[in-house]
């Protein structure tokens, strides 16, 4: 009998620093990015294999987003996907750099929101551009936001 042998689990490292007024841990949002991966991977029917989630500040950020997407200024999340170099299996490979700087700002203007949430939902974004998913007209962002707030919810 020949049975499919079971997807690996992706591979999550959290790297730079998580200011402590997130109240966050690494292995939290390892976790948390790891359900992410874990719901992308279903959606597109495409295994994640290795995703590095980089915490940055500000000034991080706008140098990964000018290095990266050739756009000045901070963002709060930047994708950057990779194609699997041999012998590794066919999947998703990746980095997201998040900004915590940018979380702590956008938090308060929602209402019984933290910042601990708003940086895992930069977290839940990039994991959804990952998988392909863009945010380009009004109906791919409302989209993309309600399968992330899903997930935000279910983690």
């Amino acid at each position: 009998m020949n049975a499919k042998a079971p997807e690996m689990a992706c591979r999550i490292s959290v790297e730079g620093a998580i200011p402590k007024a997130l109240g966050l841990s690494r292995a939290a949002i390892a976790g948390a990015a790891r359900f992410f991966a874990e719901m992308s991977s279903r959606r597109v029917n495409v295994p994640f294999r290795e995703v590095a989630v980089v915490i940055q500040d500000d000034k991080g950020s706008a140098e990964a987003h000018e290095a990266i997407m050739g756009v000045a200024g901070a963002t709060d999340v930047i994708t950057q996907g990779y194609e699997a170099i041999p012998p590794e299996p066919d999947g998703v490979y990746g980095e997201l750099y998040v900004n915590a700087d940018m979380a702590t700002r956008a938090a308060p203007s929602r209402r019984g929101w933290s910042a601990a949430k708003e940086l895992l939902l930069y977290v839940a974004h990039g994991m959804d551009h990952l998988s392909g998913a863009d945010d380009h007209s009004p109906e791919d962002y409302a989209r993309m936001r309600r399968r992330e707030l899903r997930w935000l919810r279910e983690v």
